[in-house]
């Protein structure tokens, strides 16, 4: 209802809008912005049933001992197990006539997005990849090349084949749980989430020249911005605070290195410290009178205490380099117009 309101409100071009949202190579883009918020509700409502069903057996352990472990009540005539077969691969070939049906009626009806051999002399703009690569399209605003398309996408990677092997909680295995899985899944749902923002903003905002363009705002060919980039020791060293403080030296080697290690240090020590409060806090206990800001979670502290010391350096590196620094650069990009935070001769960050 809200977004409904702000698109009756702000949208200038419905047309443009329209275009955008039919284009064949978009479908799979539109049918998220619905599909993404249902799952993530569903999900979080299996969720809260299997809690409160843990929260039952465990305050009554002769129920918990004859209790069937489903959220849904006991109904006569239910089988004690159910086997592969017939039961699981029934629905899992059910889903597969379905999704091919679907595949048929989408490939008759909407033309596959294929075009003219390309031709240097006339380049498409905006010029966009897949999809399903328009986030990588996108962090190239914010990173070098090298490390948008190499660096960040290796770590994602690596990151999410090492994160089960970190994982010290035995818990929630087969069931929807927030409580007993209440970090890992706000972790995969950040960083999910952030992904599909990124595949959002260069499919419906960013448009020629790869400027930014609300949606339902016209795309004009002709737009320029001037936006000037600046690094952070620039910045500081020309803002009023940097001249205050006679901080131009900022902006002369070898300072700008070592102020851009100390600031990349600092976030990454910085950032460890919120993850870490992340993992171990109550927010049912948070409260600003009186002042209670570090609550401690006793289920999160025995995970904690389960996790080993490599297990715990492995995953703060990836969750600061990704799920952190994503966001932040974003931010600093688009809101003060910073490129780079660490220069330095050989790469820049």
């Amino acid at each position: 209802m809200l977004l409904a309101v702000l698109a009756v409100f702000f949208v200038q071009d419905w047309h443009q809008l329209w275009v955008i949202s039919s284009a064949p190579d978009n479908v799979p883009i539109v049918a998220m912005l619905f599909l993404v918020p249902f799952f993530t509700w569903l999900g979080i409502r299996q969720s809260n049933a299997n809690d409160r069903l843990i929260e039952q057996l465990e305050q009554d352990p002769k129920l918990a001992k004859t209790h069937h472990r489903k959220a849904e009540p006991w109904r006569p005539g239910w089988a004690r197990e159910l086997h592969v077969w017939p039961y699981l691969v029934r629905i899992e070939f059910l889903a597969a006539v379905i999704v091919t049906v679907v595949l048929f009626v989408w490939s008759i009806t909407l033309n596959a997005p294929l075009e003219e051999p390309a031709n240097p002399n006339l380049t498409m703009n905006p010029s966009k990849a897949p999809w399903y690569f328009l986030g990588l399209q996108e962090m190239l605003v914010y990173f070098d090349p090298w490390i948008a398309g190499v660096v960040m996408p290796s770590i994602i990677m690596i990151g999410l084949m090492v994160f089960p092997y970190v994982d010290s909680n035995p818990l929630g295995n087969g069931y929807y749980t927030l409580k007993q899985r209440r970090f890992a899944v706000g972790m995969f749902c950040w960083g999910f989430l952030m992904w599909i923002l990124l595949i959002v903003i260069g499919t419906f905002i960013r448009g020629p020249g790869w400027i930014w363009f609300w949606p339902g705002q016209t795309w004009d060919h002709n737009a320029v911005v001037f936006d000037k980039n600046v690094d952070l020791h620039d910045w500081i060293a020309t803002s009023r605070i940097g001249k205050t403080l006679h901080l131009g030296f900022l902006s002369t080697n070898p300072w700008k290195f070592i102020f851009g290690l100390m600031v990349v240090s600092g976030f990454y020590v910085v950032g460890a410290l919120f993850f870490h409060w992340l993992m171990t806090v109550d927010f049912k206990k948070l409260s600003l009178r009186p002042l209670r800001l570090f609550p401690q979670d006793e289920f999160e502290q025995k995970l904690l205490a389960r996790t080993s010391l490599l297990q715990y350096l492995t995953f703060q590196f990836f969750a600061v380099s990704v799920l952190l620094a994503m966001p932040v650069k974003l931010l600093l990009r688009l809101a003060l117009t910073i490129k780079y935070v660490w220069v330095t001769p050989w790469f820049n960050i």
